[in-house]
């Protein structure tokens, strides 16, 4: 019988390289200082909402903030900061009783556990004072880039990075300044996009802007600073 010819293997297919997702048009230097001088002239003196006397205050104000309007976190932080003045008070409190204290801004028996073990770790491992680096506050209870971003920026002046809640994600996605829909990716973004020096005071700038004019549902484009350097596709009104 005649030999069978051995069957020739596949060669494997080499492997296509994933290309990088492209650059916003919408980052270029010169539309975004357009973009910051708008803010400018909008929001000269732009800070964060949440009362606070120092850092771990911020701290517990943001940690309180998640899913809650900084409104509400005011009316709760007066009372809670006279009951537990110090991070060791907070440390030391009773679970349960924390819970009913925060009740009000929701999800309180999470933000109770996050608030207790933050507090334990500041008096045990940071002589009860706030740190002052994004590794160091990472290691926190409850604190997440957004969280932290906020403190050091606010608290101690630190431009560790830019804040992402859900304004400035938003925002940043209808300026074109990023396509990401992640938090961390649109940071990374925004930190190309925008000046080191500009971050702090940006990232206030659009959550106010985001509260006041471009709003999620029906953005107020008529009253906007930007409106003459945005082409969203959900924009209200266009003088272009």
């Amino acid at each position: 019988m005649p030999k069978s010819t051995p069957k020739s293997k596949a060669k494997p297919k080499p492997a296509t390289k994933k290309k990088a997702a492209a650059p916003c048009p919408g980052t270029d230097p010169r539309r975004v200082r357009k973009i910051l001088d708008g803010l400018d002239k909008a929001y000269p003196a732009a800070t964060c909402a949440l009362h606070h006397d120092n850092a771990f205050q911020l701290l517990i104000a943001t940690i309180l903030s998640a899913q809650c309007t900084d409104e509400r976190v005011n009316k709760v932080t007066p009372d809670l900061f006279r009951k537990y003045p110090t991070p060791k008070d907070f440390a030391v409190a009773n679970p349960s009783e924390l819970e009913q204290d925060i009740r009000s801004t929701g999800f309180y028996r999470n933000k109770a556990k996050s608030i207790l073990g933050a507090s334990k770790r500041i008096v045990e491992e940071f002589g009860g004072k706030v740190p002052q680096t994004m590794e160091e506050m990472l290691t926190l209870s409850g604190v997440a880039r957004k969280t932290a971003n906020v403190v050091l920026g606010t608290a101690f002046g630190i431009a560790s990075g830019v804040v992402v809640d859900t304004h400035v994600q938003r925002i940043s996605q209808r300026l074109d300044l990023t396509k990401n829909t992640d938090p961390k990716k649109i940071e990374q973004d925004m930190m190309k996009a925008v000046p080191k020096d500009r971050w702090i005071l940006f990232s206030h700038q659009i959550i106010l802007h985001g509260r006041r004019v471009c709003q999620a549902r029906r953005p107020k484009c008529s009253e906007c600073r930007l409106e003459k350097v945005c082409y969203s596709k959900d924009k209200t009104y266009s003088s272009w």
